[in-house]
């Protein structure tokens, strides 16, 4: 990765702070946790840097943008590299061809290519390819995610409920006809303007936190029509949770054509305006 790459930054997206109830101190924590996760989505290897999306099957098939003749089956991912042709895998050069072994759903690994690096994964239980390269247009021209303004009226306090069990749960996805299975281990209530509400939520990226997909009246009005996610902290002893509506983000869908992002379950469609977090980025709006 280039120094010149590292060092990218993208222009802020400061909102208009119109909003009495939102207090200094509460403004500056938002915009200190805006402004990182800007910068993580500029990313020069993230998803705004994918180029592609490549389905694999059992019968070897070369790709315009990839070195070599991928497959996969029962065995995993394997890949045929011709002379000349390599990859960089953890670090150290392969010729010849790789055998990736199986994948678990949801994970990946990362290997080099030329001009960038490509993303081995599974999806959906399918094998997927995504190139990622820092010249991708999605990514040189991202200016940023336009949100609305901070409001503590959209920090609020809830209560987690988990189920005697983990319950499967079945949910679409932004790729027609795939499906990704998440374990719910509750859901959260909470109250917004006296009207009590719930959402079915998933397990979150660190121990204990949980995660939220949503759509409410603004969905395909000012935010994204699909989908946004809300990330949710470990619950105290009492089951008490704070869902800071603030930092309701886009999920990668909400960018690329090349995600294959989930949908929220049908009962996390919220019949309220959530007037807070992410608005539709700029990219979906030309």
């Amino acid at each position: 990765m280039e120094g010149s790459e590292m060092s990218r930054t993208v222009p802020a997206v400061e909102p208009t702070l119109t909003d009495p109830a939102a207090d200094d101190a509460f403004v500056r924590q938002w915009q200190l946790w805006h402004r990182a996760h800007q910068q993580a989505l500029a990313d020069p290897h993230g998803f705004l840097a994918v180029t592609g999306l490549h389905w694999l099957t059992e019968r070897p098939e070369r790709f315009a943008d990839l070195p070599g003749r991928w497959h996969t089956g029962p065995g995993g991912v394997v890949v045929e590299l011709a002379d000349g042709e390599r990859l960089t895998v953890d670090g150290q050069p392969v010729t010849g061809g790789h055998e990736f072994g199986p994948i678990a759903e949801r994970g990946g690994v990362t290997v080099g290519i030329d001009g960038g690096v490509l993303e081995v994964a599974r999806r959906g239980g399918h094998d997927i390819l995504r190139p990622r390269r820092p010249e991708n247009p999605l990514l040189t021209g991202f200016r940023g995610t336009p949100t609305y303004p901070p409001s503590t009226h959209w920090a609020l306090t809830g209560r987690f409920l988990p189920y005697d069990s983990p319950r499967p749960t079945t949910v679409g996805a932004a790729v027609e006809g795939l499906q990704h299975v998440y374990d719910a281990p509750g859901q959260v209530e909470f109250i917004v303007d006296g009207r009590p509400l719930r959402l079915t939520a998933f397990n979150g990226r660190t121990p204990g936190s949980l995660f939220v997909l949503f759509t409410d009246a603004t969905s395909g009005v000012t935010t994204y029509a699909a989908n946004r996610a809300l990330t949710i902290d470990p619950p105290d002893d009492q089951g008490r949770v704070t869902l800071d509506f603030n930092r309701a983000t886009n999920l990668p869908c909400a960018y690329t054509d090349f995600a294959t992002c989930p949908l929220p379950p049908a009962e996390n469609r919220l019949p309220i305006a959530v007037e807070a977090g992410e608005k539709t980025p700029y990219e979906r709006l030309a």
